[in-house]
């Protein structure tokens, strides 16, 4: 199989139902079911109407950034909450894990 099917197979063995499985190479997750998909996509929604809410009244850039970077920071950590409740332990991986 390829690398691709090989990635989707192990997404879909999610006895579990994780939202988020470890991501397969590096620390982090990945979206293994709709609403994974469904949470990052809203975050990325909401990402973007927040910088055009701060942007468009904004007279310069520092403007935006100032406001823009703490309410980034507060939306990452709240992804990040949701990962961790929803997903799998998180750890250091690189490559698919060994089959039981």
């Amino acid at each position: 199989m390829g690398i691709i099917a090989d990635n989707i197979a192990y997404l879909k063995d999610n006895p579990q139902g994780y939202w988020f499985k470890r991501k397969l190479y590096g620390w982090g997750w990945t979206p293994a079911t709709w609403q994974g998909w469904l949470v990052l996509f809203g975050f990325i929604v909401l990402m973007v109407l927040n910088f055009l809410r701060l942007d468009i009244p904004s007279h310069s850039a520092s403007d935006t950034l100032i406001n823009f970077i703490p309410e980034t920071a507060v939306m990452v950590l709240l992804l990040i909450g949701i990962c961790w409740k929803k997903g799998e332990k998180p750890k250091w991986q690189w490559g698919f894990p060994p089959k039981s």
